[in-house]
């Protein structure tokens, strides 16, 4: 079966020289064999592979993830379930992750591959809109968000997880240097580069926590919360 999204590709900046982004992924762990099965997948059957987190993302979500050792984790935009893989990687024995995607044709793939993964009975996958599925979740709060979804929605989102993030918890969100057009002149139809701006100068104007930008991939920002 072939899986697709009707939109056309968007081409990602590369911020680093090639040959520096093949030393450092010749020195970093490589892929489980289900993430490089899951990598070809995505590559050979969906139009848009780039929204995959791939080798070195997939690599640092899953340190970070075994670094704090979530009980509960909110992923918010699935795609075909890497990224997912990867931060279960550091759940407790006892933890969680739900993850979210507007798309329900995805559903065949993530059945496919998250049920292959050790902690599958871990992971809850939700479809429709982040907005209306993130309060129905529980009372109880979340270790570590990633938020990887529609760009216009970044600071809503960070709006509706904030409350229900415990105390030193994280926020991670990919694409925040959106193949470098953050720093050029901003067109007033370009909505999704506004709304990535928007969201870290949001961050970054937050007294409640602490954050940094990585020029990963296509940026990541992560931020800890410091107070409610």
């Amino acid at each position: 079966m072939a899986y697709f999204y009707a939109s056309q590709p968007r081409l990602f900046m590369e911020f680093l020289p090639q040959e520096i982004e093949a030393y450092a992924a010749a020195h970093t762990r490589p892929e489980t064999a289900l993430l490089a099965a899951l990598n070809r997948e995505t590559h050979a059957r969906m139009m848009k592979p780039r929204m995959l987190s791939g080798h070195m993302q997939g690599r640092l979500l899953s340190m970070i993830s075994r670094m704090i050792q979530p009980e509960r984790i909110l992923e918010i935009g699935t795609y075909t379930g890497y990224s997912a893989l990867c931060l279960s990687e550091g759940l407790k024995s006892n933890g969680i992750l739900h993850t979210i995607d507007i798309n329900d044709e995805l559903k065949p793939i993530l059945d496919r591959y998250l049920g292959q993964c050790a902690r599958a009975e871990q992971i809850r996958v939700h479809f429709g809109p982040a907005l209306e599925i993130i309060p129905t979740l529980g009372e109880k709060k979340f270790d570590l968000v990633f938020i990887d979804a529609d760009k216009e929605n970044y600071s809503r989102y960070y709006d509706s997880v904030f409350p229900m993030l415990n105390t030193g918890g994280w926020i991670i969100a990919d694409n925040v240097l959106w193949s470098g057009k953050v720093v050029e002149p901003l067109k007033a139809s370009d909505l999704e580069t506004k709304a990535l701006k928007e969201y870290a100068e949001k961050v970054s104007g937050d007294p409640r926590v602490e954050q940094v930008l990585l020029a990963v991939r296509d940026g990541l920002m992560i931020c800890q919360k410091q107070s409610e």
